[in-house]
């Protein structure tokens, strides 16, 4: 298991449960003690955790995980995800995305399918799609966020307004029919409000960690978006409830 692999692990065990001890690490990862301290030690000096005597407890609830340990979490899912996802693109399409592990996952099939348009405010995509030849890149600007590698602000919002997308592509942190789509962060929800209002046709693709999940900042209602994308692990009584709504739901 790769370290940033170890680490999304990691974390993503100590935020369902709220702590966790070396030696339930050690057997959960197949790993050493010795090589779980270094994990821990690591996560705690990024202010991931809090290490304490024998293990590691969370340091603040709601806290958004970095995109670099995001991008190994539930990854064949993700992957899934992405697939039925490009599937839904036409030919020459011009397609939004805004950052995130799964529409990184977007990005790269699309580019290595065949002509497309790409607009995104996601500095790794971005950087990803410029060897492409065949894909038409639009870079919107703004102020970096550390967290998702996405550039936000009323400096991304207003280059957005000049843009138009056949389908946009939305990752999100959370997605209930009660709440309807959510991040942890105000300023990225403005700028990804901006992508829906400015595409044709907008798809949610969420893994199933983020069915039936709220956090801080809302992006937009169930009204707002027409599809969604998740994995055979969603609750289904929530994707019945989304569905109800008016959303169309595909399980990868």
């Amino acid at each position: 298991m790769l370290r940033n692999e170890r680490h999304a692990r990691i974390f993503e065990h100590v935020s369902a449960h709220g702590s966790v001890s070396v030696e339930e690490l050690a057997g959960i990862l197949a790993v050493s003690a010795a090589t779980v301290r270094r994990d821990l030690r690591h996560l705690d000096a990024s202010k991931l955790l809090r290490r304490t005597h024998g293990g590691a407890s969370l340091r603040n609830i709601g806290l958004e995980t970095p995109m670099r340990y995001r991008s190994e979490r539930r990854r064949p899912e993700k992957l899934a995800i992405a697939r039925a996802a490009a599937a839904l693109v036409p030919a020459k399409a011009v397609v939004g995305l805004n950052g995130g592990s799964t529409t990184t996952e977007i990005a790269r099939l699309l580019a290595d399918r065949g002509p497309v348009t790409i607009v995104t405010n996601a500095v790794n995509i971005a950087a990803e799609l410029l060897p492409h030849q065949d894909v038409t890149l639009v870079v919107i600007g703004g102020t970096a966020r550390n967290e998702s590698y996405e550039l936000v602000r009323s400096i991304a919002e207003k280059p957005l307004a000049e843009y138009y997308t056949d389908v946009t592509f939305l990752g999100v942190d959370g997605i209930s029919a009660t709440h309807g789509c959510t991040t942890h962060d105000q300023v990225e929800a403005v700028t990804d409000r901006a992508f829906t209002d400015r595409s044709s046709r907008t798809v949610v693709v969420a893994d199933n960690s983020k069915i039936g999940k709220v956090t801080l900042a809302r992006i937009c209602p169930l009204s707002a978006i027409a599809h969604l994308v998740t994995d055979h692990d969603a609750p289904k009584d929530e994707l019945a409830r989304i569905t109800d709504a008016g959303v169309l739901v595909t399980v990868a």
